[in-house]
């Protein structure tokens, strides 16, 4: 067996000759999943606190606590907004989630979220240049019940501490109640990453695939597989941006959305489900296989697969389609098996296959955009010029079938996301703050440089080490047996 590298660029090719690309697959996500176990038990987590400011002798100490910091307050005390200059507000986000609905895992308890809360902080401060701090709770009421209410209060009560914060991982119809709500009642921006992020990114993936097919969004035939959180809001946004209603069907675990869903109409936390009845799938088709006939585009969001995506559903759509199979953490298909089936263009949300269509790609620009200005909500606006941002961005520097979007290892994309956004604030009216779109560009560029710098001088000084060699290659040599 080839030896692994510590950067995992040949993961590709530490598998056996003999293996299938099903078994790549698999093996694949099973080294994923058992390194995951061992570097976080090995780090203790993955995010610390730092301080950034300087302790330049004793009694610097005075200056940053008492007595010095008291003038801190009494100012903030005079004037709430000096709180975004005088302490860490303006860049810090809160991540606040129940763990109701971890990835393809579902309800993993409060403290089970832990581990994609600290992710979700990680690469806000990698690739956008943010603080943030992961915050699960107990939504659970007296009832037993999950509560929307208790994170509603607890996002109202914790709105002082933070300039905008990033709700995940909560379930529906709990999800659509709790954005709402907070987005028209805080003063700072309320991000549904699930939700909103994957929409942005989906939306830029869709963009250029429908260019390189030659295709225009008000033309477009699409179906949609699971109608959660993020599939409803990705519909919306596709609406938002030029996407005809009536020429997208919506398929949740009963049937598709449509008119004579009275079950859905019936109640009323699932408005966001309705309001797509009420305008997608006129036809009232609710067979899928018949749905995907001559479709443009597939985009899944629903169960795990590999196998939840029939080949022969993607077999009968039109020519050159597109597939956007998302689930995570196993695509509802693997892309080998789509493409075999037919698919022309492939994404999924995972970033050891080509066109990772992923939230990690919009939420740290989109972020750093609204905090810089210190803007009060992220509009709809603002993640739709977040996908063209994307999308042109990608455009730009070249764009083919199996290259439909940036990376995260694209540094400069998240910068320019970044200036996308605050413009966008400043035009829709919900900017505290105005700043040119240089300005914005070199103010993000330099954060998030500052950020990358200072996590690899701590790894390049031994304060972050590396994880023993024995530990990958173990993981790699567990997931080929396993995959067998």
């Amino acid at each position: 067996m080839n030896k692994i590298k510590m950067d995992l660029s040949n993961l590709n090719e530490v598998f056996p000759e003999n293996f299938s690309q099903e078994q790549i697959a698999k093996a694949k996500t099973l080294f994923l999943k058992r390194m995951a176990e061992k570097s976080h038990r090995w780090y203790g987590g993955k995010i610390q606190t730092i301080p950034k400011a300087g302790v330049f002798g004793f009694n610097w100490f005075n200056i940053w606590y008492t007595p010095g910091v008291s003038k801190i307050s009494t100012t903030i005390r005079d004037n709430n907004d000096t709180s975004f200059e005088l302490t860490n507000r303006g860049n810090l986000v809160g991540v606040v989630s129940d763990s109701t609905r971890v990835l393809g895992d579902g309800d993993c308890t409060p403290p089970g979220g832990l581990g994609v809360m600290e992710g979700k902080a990680f690469l806000m401060k990698y690739l956008g240049g943010i603080d943030a701090v992961a915050l699960c709770i107990n939504s659970t009421n007296g009832k037993g019940e999950k509560d929307p209410d208790k994170i509603i209060d607890f996002v109202k009560m914790c709105e002082p501490s933070f300039g905008a914060i990033n709700l995940e991982d909560i379930s529906q119809p709990n999800c659509y109640k709790v954005l709402d709500t907070l987005r028209e009642e805080c003063d700072i921006p309320v991000w549904h990453d699930d939700a909103q992020g994957t929409a942005c990114v989906t939306l830029a993936g869709l963009i250029n695939a429908l260019k390189l097919t030659d295709r225009q969004i008000g033309n477009t035939r699409i179906v949609m597989m699971g109608a959660g959180a993020s599939n409803t809001t990705i519909a919306r946004i596709i609406i938002a941006a030029g996407g005809d209603p009536e020429k997208m069907t919506i398929f949740d675990s009963r049937s598709s959305l449509h008119s004579g869903r009275e079950d859905i109409k019936a109640d009323p936390r699932f408005y966001r489900k309705w309001e797509l009845c009420q305008t997608t799938n006129p036809q009232k088709i609710t067979d899928f296989a018949v749905a995907c006939r001559g479709a443009d585009v597939l985009i899944a969001l629903s169960k795990p697969g590999p196998d939840t995506v029939k080949p022969e559903w993607i077999h009968s759509m039109a020519a050159r389609s597109i597939v956007f199979t998302c689930a995570n953490p196993v695509p509802e298909i693997y892309p080998y098996a789509a493409k075999e089936a037919g698919a022309y263009i492939v994404a999924t949300g995972r970033g050891d296959f080509p066109n990772q269509v992923n939230n990690s790609l919009g939420f740290p620009g989109i972020l750093k955009g609204a905090l810089m200005v210190r803007a009060r909500k992220v509009t709809d606006n603002m993640a739709i010029a977040a996908a063209h941002s994307l999308a042109d961005y990608a455009e730009k520097r070249g764009i083919n079938p199996e290259n439909i979007v940036p990376t995260m290892d694209e540094a400069t994309v998240f910068p320019e996301e970044s200036a996308a956004v605050a413009m966008q604030a400043v035009k829709d009216g919900v900017a505290r703050k105005i700043m040119t779109r240089e300005e914005a560009f070199q103010m993000a560029k330099k954060d998030i440089e500052h950020s990358r710098n200072m996590t690899h001088s701590l790894m390049n000084n031994g304060f972050i080490g590396s994880p023993p060699a024995e530990m990958l290659t173990e993981a790699i040599s567990w997931a080929i047996e396993q995959a067998r």
